[in-house]
């Protein structure tokens, strides 16, 4: 029962959801979401804490920086259907497709001058 619940309550914000359509193309690294969220750094990371202990989404470190992307195929089989529910769902969403075009205007810019940005 755990598991279902902190599922449900990982896709219970639409910032996280958000995060997670953001995805579904591969991997992007956390100031890519922050620039498409418009949001601070810490409440980002905050939300892709709650999306990583859900289980949705996994994450590497590349020196100061990480990298998010979805859960693989070793995810359980119930994040591997509420993954494949909320893609499915959302993918003609209005809100999603006004991110699918702020985040490819965000992958042409240069990532080492958009993560300078963050750096503390």
């Amino acid at each position: 029962m755990r598991e279902l619940l902190a599922v449900t309550k990982a896709l219970s914000s639409s910032t996280r959801v958000r995060a997670l359509m953001m995805l579904r193309n591969g991997e992007l690294c956390l100031c890519q979401i922050i620039d498409v969220l418009g949001l601070a750094p810490s409440t980002v990371s905050k939300h892709l804490a709650v999306l990583s202990e859900a289980g949705l989404v996994e994450w590497r470190k590349e020196g100061r920086w990480r990298y998010y992307r979805l859960a693989g195929d070793d995810a359980s089989p119930e994040v591997a259907a509420a993954l494949g529910w909320s893609l499915e769902s959302l993918a003609a969403d209005p809100r999603i497709l006004a991110d699918v075009d702020l985040l490819n205007i965000v992958l042409e810019k240069n990532l080492e001058e958009l993560c300078a940005c963050y750096r503390t």
